[in-house]
């Protein structure tokens, strides 16, 4: 593939998961939920303390204001003042109607003067009063310092503060008593007006705060996912992924090291596919004259050869063509890499390509000692592909199934039509009864380099060349597996047509 052809998917690539970023920069993940529970958590309480505090406070001066005013009604000078009178000859029935007259605060608050039996003897209102439960009054009659506090609700629902406090004579006996309350409705919605205001201001200096960190998410969020991103890209083989460098902080000399190891990377990496190449290409040529006069010398005269030296002659040419294939393995390899592989394509019969790879590949299974059993319709397929690399394609899987299997054992393989939205398909499943991959082992599989099983040779490239042929001819691998029962291996590839009708 061409470099800049690469280049261009790899801005699409970052292009996009920006733009997804940028759709979901608010979603509560990773460091912004880190950033929401450390910062703006933290704040939140100190503002909940701060509205707790701050309610307490409020309720608290006012109903201290209130009760200083209530008491001033009921407060000591005015015990005095009906114990001077009592010591006069006046009873407190007599002074309470002065008293009462004389209070500075009548609009405000109520006062009433109770007698001994908690009878209103007089009231500030002027209307008469019946008898009811003074929770204060009887608290003001109990304890030794004369006085009591009530704030709570009336029978009628009015909420009220009330404050008694209780008359003695000279001789500290009690005649009586004075209460002092005042509603107190208004003021709880004064309070709760105040708390509501105070929460709508520290609501409003949250948002401000979250809205001022918006540019801290978006100056160090967006850049560390767009550098995850072309991280993600250059560990999946993509090395002309670069990130753009937007400040010069930590974070850009983050993207400016990605971007040269990736660069170094691309180096080495094009220094090794040319070493591959070369050195598959040098190893060709030898390993052709090898193979061709060890060859010779097998197939030759060989009246004047002894069997150690026709059974040497025969492993040299096997081993021969082992290495053969193994270059020509690198070979394909390097063209993998460097975007080099293309198909030879013309119109092909699929199917009967399938079946001339199998019974190729019969005969060598029976000679191994493996069972091989096949269902290959005689239907003809044809598809714009390319022969060979379909023919390498099948012989690869067919000899990894027998491979990875005990002598003995059986392969199956079928082919069948299948239609996928009016698209016709060939889908060609090879079963082997072998060793089988592990659930870890088996999402890379088809991976360069990858072996599953080291014990088995090969060089772990052959299934990343297939895998890459299928995709070419725009068709699909996949590959299942049970550990120690064996592999399916399913090849659906496309067909433009099917000859004398099509088969289910």
């Amino acid at each position: 593939m061409p470099a800049a052809t690469v280049k261009e998917q790899s801005e699409t690539k970052l292009n996009s998961a920006a733009k997804s970023d940028a759709k979901h920069s608010w979603k509560v993940t990773g460091i912004t939920r880190r950033w929401l529970v450390n910062i703006i958590g933290v704040i939140a309480v100190i503002f909940i303390g701060v509205l707790i505090l701050g309610s307490l406070g409020i309720k608290n001066y006012y109903y201290n204001t209130v009760e200083s005013v209530v008491r001033s009604g009921a407060s000591q000078a005015a015990v005095d003042y009906f114990r001077n009178n009592l010591d006069k000859g006046l009873s407190v029935e007599a002074s309470a109607a002065e008293y009462v007259n004389s209070y500075s605060y009548k609009n405000r608050t109520t006062m009433w003067i109770i007698d001994n039996d908690s009878n209103v003897i007089m009231s500030s209102s002027g209307f008469a009063v019946s008898k009811q439960e003074m929770p204060d009054y009887n608290e003001a009659m109990q304890n030794t310092n004369g006085s009591g506090k009530f704030v709570g609700k009336l029978e009628n629902g009015e909420k009220v503060m009330a404050v008694t406090r209780a008359i003695t004579d000279k001789d500290g006996v009690e005649v009586g008593a004075i209460r002092v309350m005042t509603n107190i409705n208004l003021l709880d919605v004064q309070i709760r007006t105040l708390c509501v205001l105070i929460a709508v201001v520290l609501l409003v200096i949250m948002g401000i705060i979250i809205y001022s960190n918006r540019f801290f998410i978006r100056s160090i969020i967006t850049p560390v996912k767009e550098i995850n991103n072309a991280t993600t890209l250059i560990a999946q083989g993509n090395l002309d992924v670069r990130i753009e460098k937007k400040y010069n902080d930590e974070i850009g000399d983050l993207a400016d090291s990605i971007n040269t190891m990736a660069t170094e990377i691309a180096a080495a990496d094009k220094m090794k596919n040319d070493f591959i190449s070369t050195i598959s290409h040098e190893l060709r040529t030898p390993l052709t004259s090898i193979k061709g006069w060890g060859e010779t010398l097998t197939f030759g005269n060989q009246d004047n050869v002894d069997e150690v030296t026709r059974k040497g002659l025969q492993i040299i040419v096997s081993e021969a063509g082992r290495l053969e294939g193994f270059v020509e393995e690198l070979l394909d390899f390097s063209r993998l890499q460097s975007g080099r592989m293309q198909l030879r394509l013309t119109k092909t019969d699929i199917l009967a390509e399938l079946y001339e790879t199998v019974f190729t590949f019969t005969e060598r299974a029976a000679r191994e000692g493996y069972n091989v059993k096949y269902n290959i319709p005689e239907t003809p397929s044809i598809a714009n592909a390319d022969p060979n690399r379909l023919k390498q394609v099948f012989m690869n899987i067919l000899d990894n199934a027998m491979k990875y299997s005990r002598p003995g054992s059986m392969i199956y393989i079928k082919a069948e039509f299948i239609r996928k939205e009016e698209q016709c398909f060939v889908q060609i499943k090879i079963v082997d009864q072998g060793c089988g991959i592990s659930a870890e082992d088996l999402p890379h599989v088809k991976d360069k380099f990858y072996k599953a099983n080291m014990s088995v040779r090969g060089s772990g490239i052959g299934l990343a060349v297939t895998s890459e042929i299928v995709n070419l001819h725009h068709g699909m691998l996949d590959i299942d597996s049970i550990e120690g029962k064996g592999t399916l291996v399913t090849i659906t590839l496309p067909v433009d047509e099917i000859m004398d009708g099509e088969q289910e």
